[in-house]
């Protein structure tokens, strides 16, 4: 049995556990349920999400910001959209950063010769054609690395920080490489934020200070980085070998692509949904974030198919740029800036398309009783949780600047960051089950604080 085949039996069977075992939501909303067990009905009745991000990701592959790849998914998105029938489908234009990774390697040559995995770390610069051969000091805290204070110049730091949350070990990864070249050094090996995969790499941005020299920097593996750990603590002399033709082209055209359900009473009032289209240019970014596009996508093909046509907009923006520059949720905050008081509710999918728990929320206390009671509606697929913070990179701007509620979905995110900005961030990573189950909560959260007859409060 194939897996699509598999999995729909298994959402067929959910399907009827699920509308028998919905609860009798509040009093207000029940004028709503037989529409969210349509959508619900509808998501999980076929693996058509999946399908649409199969599509995606084998035909058009890693996605990064500025590439010919990104700029084909974005005009099939476009046309695909418009076959489906919703309104006002656009790409609006947004100008990006194109960094290109070329070759690299890198190699402990002494004690050695052995291969180091590694992955150049997005918008870092490149080393000389020859590369760049130095002594590496291996250190574990940004603590240890003021410690050793001018001894580490002309040296390659090397991070082996252990990953414990995102939050706080992706510091090493954004500003890693600018604390070690203050110093002197020449470049920076970084141990990958993420859990432990099988001696895969994660990739992922830096941001330079404009104090400190630009120095080539890369993440290795978890297992390279204990590898050099332990070869330190025995005293051994660590020399190792960096090439990286990493460079940065001037800026390239993309855009952000736009498709709606327009309302049919308020239409100028909005509820956005969205992911990012972009991805890094390894693996595929099924996860990362092509699921995410996906399922916002789908959250409004579902309600033109069902003929549920809101009071207002629902809007879904398939966002650029979000891994190496975040142009596309700034850009559309400024071509939509005039708006922004009308849009009600912002939901970014960025977190994976496993499966889903609720969704976080930020807003105020009158619009998360709201949101409360509406994911009663979510109890059949267990995706009822509304956490106490809901956001995202891409809706940021535009939240800030108009102060708007937001949410995040809520997934298990055991597997995520084993394979976050990585080759193994496939299609292969993610149930259709899950996915189905993705786009049938965003699909009633959206539709109904779309639809119910007072505008969600500020």
């Amino acid at each position: 049995m194939t897996r699509p085949s598999f999995a729909l039996l298994m959402v067929s069977v959910a399907l009827s556990a699920v509308l028998a075992a919905a609860p009798a939501p509040s009093d207000w909303l029940a004028p709503y349920r037989d529409a969210a067990s349509r959508l619900i009905g509808e998501a999980l009745s076929t693996t058509q999400a999946w399908q649409r991000l199969a599509e995606l990701t084998d035909t058009f592959g890693h996605r990064l910001a500025g590439s010919k790849a990104l700029d084909d998914a974005i005009a099939w998105a476009v046309t695909e959209m418009k076959k489906d029938g919703l309104d006002n489908v656009r790409a609006e234009k947004v100008m990006v950063p194109h960094w290109v990774r070329g070759r690299e390697s890198a190699e402990l040559v002494e004690p050695g010769p052995h291969q180091l995995v590694m992955l150049g770390l997005g918008n870092s610069v490149g080393t000389p054609p020859e590369g760049i051969k130095a002594e590496a000091v291996v250190v574990s805290s940004f603590d240890e690395l003021d410690a050793l204070g001018k001894r580490v110049a002309g040296r390659i730091v090397v991070y082996n920080v252990p990953f414990t949350n995102y939050g706080e070990t992706v510091r090493y990864r954004a500003t890693g490489a600018s604390r070690a070249a203050a110093l002197g050094a020449v470049a920076m090996l970084l141990r990958s934020v993420g859990q432990p995969g099988l001696r895969t790499p994660h990739t992922g941005a830096l941001t330079y200070a404009d104090n400190a020299p630009r120095i080539p920097a890369a993440a290795i593996t978890n297992e390279d980085a204990d590898r050099l750990q332990r070869l330190q603590n025995r005293g051994v002399k660590l020399i190792v070998r960096l090439s990286m033709e990493a460079r940065m082209l001037p800026d390239a055209e993309s855009a952000n692509v736009v498709a709606e359900i327009v309302g049919r009473e308020h239409p100028e009032e909005v509820i956005v949904v969205g992911g990012h289209l972009d991805s890094w240019d390894v693996g595929t970014g099924a996860t990362d974030d092509g699921g995410g596009s996906i399922a916002a996508w789908e959250a409004i093909r579902l309600m033109k198919k069902l003929g549920l046509r809101p009071r207002r907009t629902v809007r879904a923006v398939l966002f650029t740029n979000e891994e190496n520059g975040l142009r596309g949720g700034a850009g559309y905050r400024d071509q939509h800036k005039a708006e922004l008081p009308d849009h009600l509710l912002m939901i970014e999918i960025d977190g994976g398309v496993f499966r889903p728990r609720g969704f976080g929320f930020s807003g105020s206390a009158a619009a998360r009783a709201l949101v409360k009671d509406i994911s009663s509606l979510l109890a059949g697929i267990d995706a009822a949780a509304i956490g106490s913070a809901g956001g995202g990179a891409d809706i940021g701007p535009s939240v800030e600047s108009g102060k708007i509620a937001s949410m995040s979905l809520d997934v298990d995110s055991s597997l995520y960051f084993t394979i976050h900005h990585t080759m193994a961030d496939t299609i292969e990573r993610i149930e259709p089950a899950d996915l189905a189950k993705c786009v049938a909560a965003i699909a009633v959260m959206s539709y109904v604080v779309a639809d119910m007859p007072q505008r969600l409060p500020r």
